[in-house]
This record gives C-alpha cells, structure tokens and sequence, in this order.
C-alpha cells in the first residue's frame, strides 16, 4: 500500500511538472510568436505570471516545469542549447526567488491586503526579475547574439517585461481561480460588468488611436476598485495593457513613432502605473470593507453584551432599578 500511495504521488507530482511545462511554453510562444511578426522585444511577458502563479498555488517542488518550458520556448528559435539552457535557468532561479520572497512576508493570494499588494509589485515583480534579466542580458551578450553595447537596453527591457509579466497577468490568474457563479447577484451588476470591460476596451482603443492619450484607463479602473475590488481592476489592467501594447507595436499614439527606446519607456510606465493603481486600490477598498464588518461585528457583540448585562442586572428595567442614594 505504501508503495502504491508514494507512486501515485511521483504520478502526480510528475503529471504537475510537465503540466506547468506545457503551460509556459504555450503562454511564451504564443507571445513570441506575435512579437517576432511584429519585429519587437517583447514588452510583457505573460509567461513569467503564469510561472509565479504556478509555484504559489501548486509549491516550489514545480520548478522542473517551469525550466523545461523556458528551455524549449528559446529552444525553438534557434538558440543554442547552451545559451538556452543559461536562460531557463535564470527565469527559474528568479521566479524562485520571487516566491521565496513572497513567502518571507506571508504573501496570501488572495490580494485582498495592502501589504500583499506591495508584496507583489517590489517583491515579486522588482526585486525577484532583477536576476533573469542579469542572466538572460548577460547570456545574450556573452554569446553574440546582442552587442555589449547594448547590455543595459537589453537588461531593462527584460527587467521591466518580466516584471509586468507579474503585475499584470498574476492578478488576472489569482483573480480568476476564486471566481464562482455568484448566486442572488442582481441582473443590473452583471451589466455594469458588462459594461466595465467593454467600455474600457472602447476607450482605450480611441484614446491611444485618434485622441493621443493615455490617462482614460484610471477612470475605469477607479469605477472597478469600487464596484468590484480585484475582480473589477485586474481585467482592466490587463485590457488597458494589451491595447497599450498593440498600439506601440504598430507605431499609434503616444506610444508609437517617437524612437523605440522613447517609446518603451512611455509604454513600461503607463503599463506599470495601471499594474500598481489597479493592484494598490482594490486592496485598499477591501481592507476598507473589512474593517467596517468587523466594525460592524463588534458594535453587534458589545450590544449584545450590554443586553444580557440588563437583562442579568434588573437595569434599565423601571420595576427593578437600584436605589440610588440622594444626590446620585
């Protein structure tokens, strides 16, 4: 029986490991293959997220997963096993280290904490991509294949797509895997949803396209935080980031036609201001919310206190009221 139950569990352990594998390697050719038809670095890179959320939800033990994906996603376009295998191994020591990290300080998925919100952006997404993209520069340099001259544009190019990789697409994840159908929701809420995301796409799309500007997406992810809190502002965010960088990609509005590295910076920036006010208010509004139910819990329980004290004392009953003396 004991060594049936520990062959199912390297089954299962091993059924998991090549699940995240094939998971990342989906994610990252689906965003390479956009980005090499476009002839662009890949400004957000959705795989990265869906590693991180991977080793939250499923434990450390998944990394093989995560190394044999990164290793067949550069695999398959040619780079060397050698310098592929530098790669995989700095996006799965990084992504280790931005769990480790997350753990240190009690990290809860559910995001529904301030602290967890900052957890994730300097954590996770800043401190813990510092190292893939050190190595993964580094090994492009090393090998030829980018000049030394541009270690740094390469460096912050990959710090800053793995890092939104994080921000953007973890949420969306860890917001989606707690998702039920809601019962008792009134019809009119699922059409403010309704009307959230597309009115988000619709405005979006205009302001980057024929207005040139880029401040429409707070509004809706204000409206989000307050009606709906994580479940509202990430698919915003992620809305609001796909069209930025569609829109840098094919050279519109402000993130287009201005010289790429003025153009990245716009686009990191804006991205990243959405990650980080979208992440920081819906945590904040469900502290918010928390804090008044326990209010609201305590105000109940010292009532009821109160009441059996009357009830116990006499007091407050007329027919059974203490003497006082004179005076009191």
């Amino acid at each position: 029986m004991a060594s049936n139950h520990g062959l199912r569990r390297l089954t299962s352990g091993g059924l998991r490991i090549l699940a995240v594998a094939a998971a990342y390697f989906a994610v990252a050719e689906a965003g390479l293959l956009a980005e090499i038809a476009r002839r662009q670095v890949s400004p957000l890179w959705p795989a990265t997220g869906v590693a991180l959320v991977c080793l939250l939800l499923l434990g450390w033990r998944v990394w093989p997963g995560i190394a044999l994906g990164a290793f067949l996603s550069n695999l398959v376009l040619g780079i060397s096993e050698l310098v592929s295998a530098a790669l995989a191994l700095g996006t799965t020591l990084s992504l280790l280290c931005a769990y480790w990290l997350l753990r240190r300080v009690g990290f809860s998925t559910e995001l529904e904490r301030l602290r967890d919100a900052l957890a994730l952006v300097f954590l996770a997404a800043f401190a813990g991509m510092l190292l893939s993209a050190t190595v993964g520069a580094g090994a492009l340099v090393v090998s030829g294949g980018t000049p030394a001259r541009d270690f740094w544009q390469t460096w912050m190019l990959w710090w800053t797509g793995d890092a939104l990789g994080v921000l953007i697409v973890a949420p969306v994840l860890l917001m989606a895997r707690r998702l039920r159908w809601p019962r008792g929701v009134r019809w009119y809420r699922w059409v403010e949803g309704a009307a959230l995301v597309v009115g988000t796409f619709a405005a979006m799309v205009v302001a980057v396209r024929s207005l040139e500007v880029i401040f429409v997406a707070f509004p809706f992810l204000i409206w989000a935080g307050f009606r709906f809190q994580l479940v509202g502002t990430a698919p915003v965010a992620l809305i609001a980031a796909t069209v930025a960088v569609d829109a840098q990609a094919r050279g519109l509005g402000p993130f287009g036609g201005h010289g790429l590295a003025y153009d990245m910076v716009i686009l990191q920036l804006f991205n990243g201001s959405v990650a980080l006010v979208g992440l920081v208010l819906a945590a904040l509004i469900a502290e918010r919310d928390r804090a008044q139910r326990d209010i609201e819990q305590t105000v109940g329980q010292l009532a009821d206190v109160v009441n059996h004290l009357e009830r116990g004392t006499g007091f407050g009953n007329p027919a059974k009221r203490w003497d006082l003396p004179p005076g009191h």
